[in-house]
């Protein structure tokens, strides 16, 4: 028991010292990780994850630089809305999965954003892969990833992390990149998605053209990290209503660019 205090006050202390948000609630939740021990863990867990080239086959930049240039221009107009609350502050950096069959996004704790070839080919305009970027973008913004492992991960694994212990960090990374989110996150993200992208000139319910071509096709493509989170229709109904609430008036689709685009996944 005297061995659980200390390495509890132990992980206190560490996360403590490294800011004053470290420990508090937000949106009744717990987070033990301070902003900065965001973006360590966020680098740790990218570095996990491109050196994994089987299960997260990174599209190379070379011979593809269009097509980066591209995903990094629509992350730039979403982090240049002026919503983002930690812009500055994390690192923002975009990776391009090459995997056709998997209609996926995600980011990590600090801003490291991967988007799959399969997403990018399945959405028709720009402004629908804007809306799921700011999504992404709002989990690491708001940051989801950091609360729900404070919820699901013991004590001693955050610890050993903190004296950054490599099993320790992988376990972290495993747990990031198969994360499921919670409802509340998933709609606060959504949320989050319209306000960044009302800043912009595109049309701020852009997320929900994802979910309508889900639902079109009667989820029979549901990617499997939306296997429990509210439905597609609700989903579509609440991005909506947020967009008409704020007064949004952007317009901007892209189509014909979009299209391009696709084209030059390999």
């Amino acid at each position: 028991m005297f061995k659980f205090f200390q390495l509890l006050f132990l992980t206190i202390t560490i996360f403590s010292f490294s800011g004053c948000e470290a420990v508090k609630k937000t949106t009744g939740n717990l987070n033990l990780f301070s902003i900065e021990k965001d973006k360590e863990l966020g680098l740790q867990v990218s570095k996990e994850i491109e050196s994994n080239a089987a299960q997260y086959p990174i599209l190379p930049e070379q011979g593809n630089e269009r097509l980066y240039q591209y995903i990094r221009k629509i992350t730039n107009n979403i982090l240049n809305s002026g919503k983002v609350k930690y812009k500055d502050e994390f690192a923002w950096e975009v990776k391009i999965i090459n995997d056709s069959k998997t209609l996926n996004a995600f980011a990590t704790p600090g801003g490291y954003i991967y988007v799959y070839t399969g997403l990018i080919k399945y959405l028709d305009s720009e402004d629908h892969l804007a809306g799921v970027m700011g999504h992404e973008i709002a989990h690491a913004d708001l940051r989801h990833s950091t609360r729900q492992l404070t919820k699901m991960t013991g004590v001693t694994v955050l610890t050993e992390a903190a004296l950054g212990k490599t099993g320790a960090v992988k376990d972290i990374a495993a747990a990031l990149v198969n994360l499921k989110f919670s409802r509340t996150h998933e709609s606060e993200a959504d949320a989050e998605s319209v306000t960044y992208l009302c800043g912009t000139t595109y049309h701020a319910d852009g997320a929900a053209g994802f979910f309508e071509k889900i639902e079109a096709e009667g989820g029979s493509r549901t990617p499997e990290f939306m296997s429990t989170h509210p439905s597609p229709a609700n989903r579509v109904t609440n991005i909506k209503k947020r967009k008409q609430e704020m007064g949004c008036k952007g317009t901007h689709s892209n189509k014909t660019e979009y299209a391009r685009m696709k084209q030059l996944i390999p």
